[in-house]
This record gives C-alpha cells, structure tokens and sequence, in this order.
C-alpha cells in the first residue's frame, strides 16, 4: 500500500502554504498526484430564502470576491508544487461549500490533508467547523496540520493512540505508507483496564505484532490517567515527551458511551495538538 493521490485543503488563510508545502512535501515522497481543492461557495447557513434585489446582487459580487481569491490561492498551491518537486499535480476549484468540496475530492484520494482551526483568524467564506466536519463525514482518512509550527516533514517518529477501536483500526492502516518508513513507531495505549475486552491479556501486543508483521519498527507503551480522566491532555503531553511529529488516531465514534470513555479525545486534540494528527472515522 503506498499512497497515489494526495488532496490538500487551498484557501486564503495564512496557514495555508505551509499546509501545501507539507502536502507536497508527502507527495514528492510518496511519488504521489497531488490534488490542491478550493471551495467558491458559502455554508448553507449564508442562503436566505428570498433573497433578491440589491441584496442578492450583493451576495452575487461577494461570491465572485470568493472565487477570485481562491483562483489566487491555487495559483499559489501550483507554485508550491512545482517547488517541492512533485511530479504530478492538478488543482480543483469546487462551487460547493468547503466541508462538502473536501468530502466529495476524498472519495478519490488516499489522503486528505486540512488545517486547524485558528481561533485568531477568521474566514467567513468557511464553516467555522471544518476539521471536526471532515473527519466525520470524509471516507478517507485525514491529515490535520496545526496551524502553529513548521512541518517540513513528518513521519519519523510516530505515536499510535490505540483504544481497540474500529476507528482507531482504520487509522493504523490508512498510515502504513508513514509508518513503514518511520524510525520508530509507539503504540500508546491508556487506562487499558477500562477496555479489557478490546486489549487482551497485553494491552497493545496484537496491535503491534500486526505491525511488525508489516516492517514497521514498534514499541508499546502502557499509559494511565488519574482516575481514568483527561487522556486527551495526557496524549499530548506524552506526545512532546517522546518528541512525535505524527499522532494517529481514530476520529470520533457514534456510541456515547466510548465518547464517555475517551474524554473528548477527539475534540481535544483538534483545540490543542503540536504535531500533525492523521484520523480515521
């Protein structure tokens, strides 16, 4: 397995050339098509039904406005591209709304890299919910890039937050193209008492067998919290402990219950993570 097409997430936010450069930087790795994908429309929340006149010749100008800086975006992303030496690359521009644009160019990719949210600059021409939006509802699995730090390249130590979970299963296997080349591999599992039946005698030993079986160079490491809580906060200080520039992790889970169990994992990382977060739902 190795990935073919990469699609990375364009738009006029600061943060995103280093989103593209990490993209391509993946991409020229991998000899991989990489796909750069804006969005011209608004969220649905923006139509008012009946709006016509001035108003609506208003909203005309502003979607032009929103087109016009997104052809500029992905005129950026070919530049981008070119530089990182990728061989093969294309961009997209999709009259839908973001969240639905990245969905829909996932369904023919292998990777789908996004930002995260940066509470500090707002884009209107976006829901304010992207990254949590696209892990759930992407049928590929996605590489969130904080909007903090530089990234030139990931993937040499990485940390594998293991819950037994389906979520956490297809997270494992959408990396394998990362994790077969990375100097060392962790496989974190916390508070594995809670779980006993998704575990096993070992906590972590399945899972990692799986992954020697497929030359990847793993390790195991057994964490708990204080009274079984806050392991979102707990996975990313183990995070800066190991010195990880790659987490992955299931996305979120239908079952309130697991939610429960996990503590907002999810949500947490998404607010606060230091390293790039490959997620699978």
């Amino acid at each position: 397995m190795s990935y073919k097409t990469i699609a990375v997430h364009v738009n006029e936010s600061r943060h995103s050339p280093a989103r593209i450069e990490l993209a391509a930087a993946i991409a020229a790795q991998h000899g991989a098509h990489l796909v750069g994908v804006a969005a011209t429309a608004l969220p649905q929340a923006f139509y008012m039904p009946g709006l016509v006149g001035e108003s609506g010749a208003a909203l005309g100008a502003y979607l032009d406005f929103i087109k016009e800086r997104a052809l500029t975006a992905l005129a950026g992303f070919e530049g981008l591209a070119e530089k990182a030496g990728v061989t093969a690359f294309e961009r997209r521009l999709m009259e839908d709304e973001t969240g639905a644009a990245l969905c829909l160019q996932a369904r023919y990719s292998d990777l789908l890299v996004i930002g995260q949210n940066d509470p500090d600059e707002e884009l209107s021409s976006q829901r304010s919910d992207i990254p949590e939006y696209v892990i759930t509802h992407s049928p590929r699995p996605v590489l969130v890039v904080p909007y903090a730090g530089r990234f030139n390249s990931i993937g040499k130590r990485v940390v594998i937050a293991w819950d037994g979970s389906t979520e956490a299963t297809r997270a494992i296997v959408a990396s394998l193209p990362f994790l077969r080349r990375a100097l060392t591999v962790q496989v974190v599992v916390f508070n594995a008492e809670i779980n006993q039946a998704a575990h096993g005698e070992q906590p972590g030993a399945d899972i990692a067998l799986y992954l020697a079986r497929h030359g990847v160079n793993v390790e195991v490491s057994q964490q708990a919290t204080f009274d079984g809580g806050d392991v979102g906060n707990a996975l990313l200080s183990h995070l800066a402990d190991f010195d990880s520039d790659l987490l992955v992790m299931g996305g979120y889970a239908h079952s309130r219950f697991r939610e429960i169990l996990l503590g907002g994992v999810t949500r947490t990382v998404l607010k606060s993570m230091t390293a790039p977060v490959l997620m699978a739902h």
